[in-house]
């Protein structure tokens, strides 16, 4: 291979740099044998998938118990479970079980649609910052810094508790349940994207020194082609990695903002808003409040287990190790 012209070498280096030239088989056969080999992993990955499918799955639940999730009975509050209502009922007399599965729509979208807008952010950020260099990076790196060094938790607070009538935003649609949702997804996302900028950084300032890069340059690629075609292919790991990671912390975040009543309103439950209110029954019916918070716990524990197999999984040297 070596001594060849450099229009060959290119995409031999290029390939050799992603991972794609692996003895034995592609590169999505060696993502699957990387990736099976973390138990741990495959296991959170098959519980996400499962409680992504009965969250999604919550009219068909409706339909089969025969009530909704809103239907307000008085006097089943905080009921046991029984063949009526799986789970029992809350301080309202609403089925448990149907609350908990449209809150799992709630959160898992909160941090699933949070996660991808900071990543996408965070990438744009990186890629021009690493490509550019010199008094771009310098300025968009103090950005990232300055983001960084503001209390996120304080600042969240006071962001999400302002009157969006305001703003100019109608009253109707301020006080909409979607509002709200959409809302906290701005804000995480608007604060969270620096990690993934810092990663994405890094991996552009590596791969913009690579020889395939070069070779690209020397060919007369434009700047646009070579992040297109050249980085950002090579730079997706640590953006999968990193959005898998945060996809746990954006629930987090949720659940804070809802248990202090800033986030997802009532009527439209999240399991974060769901811990508010079982508060005043946490005594008499401590289980409203082990069920929301069991769902976040294992969610949040999948999604970094999740995380830390992609980033062996996505590694081409844990086959070398």
């Amino acid at each position: 291979m070596s001594g060849g012209p450099i229009q060959e070498r290119a995409p031999l280096l290029a390939a050799e740099a992603a991972g794609a030239a692996v003895p034995g088989g592609s590169p999505a056969a060696a993502f699957r044998r990387r990736f099976l080999r973390h138990p741990l992993a495959v296991g959170a990955l098959a519980l996400l998938l499962l409680i992504a499918a009965a969250s999604a799955g919550e009219p068909l639940v409706e339909q089969w118990l025969g009530f909704g999730a809103e239907q307000i009975d008085l006097l089943a509050r905080s009921a046991p479970p029984s063949a009526a209502h799986p789970l029992g009922t809350d301080e309202l007399g609403r089925d448990l079980l149907l609350r908990l599965l449209r809150g799992g729509r709630v959160s898992l979208g909160v941090g699933f649609a949070a996660a991808l807008v900071a990543a996408t952010i965070g990438t744009v950020v990186g890629l021009v910052a690493g490509y550019l260099g010199g008094r771009v990076d310098a300025l968009l790196m103090r950005l990232v810094d300055s983001v960084i060094a503001l209390p996120l938790l304080p600042l969240l607070i006071v962001m999400a508790a302002v009157d969006l009538t305001k703003l100019g935003i109608p009253q109707s649609v301020a006080d909409s349940g979607s509002a709200s949702l959409w809302r906290i997804v701005l804000l995480v996302a608007l604060v969270g994207w620096t990690t993934t900028a810092r990663l994405v950084r890094g991996t552009v300032l590596s791969l913009k020194a690579r020889e395939y890069v070069r070779a690209a340059e020397a060919l007369g690629a434009g700047p646009l082609r070579i992040l297109r075609r050249h980085i950002l292919p090579n730079a997706l790991s640590p953006v999968i990695v990193a959005t898998t990671l945060s996809v746990g912390n954006v629930i987090l975040i949720e659940s804070v903002l809802s248990f202090l009543g800033l986030g997802i309103q009532p009527p439209l439950p999240s399991w974060g808003n769901m811990l508010t209110g079982a508060q005043e029954t946490i005594w008499s019916a401590p289980m409203l409040a082990v069920w929301p918070g069991l769902a976040i716990f294992v969610t949040v524990i999948a999604a970094n287990f999740l995380g830390d197999g992609l980033q062996d999984a996505l590694d081409p040297r844990t086959d070398r190790r």
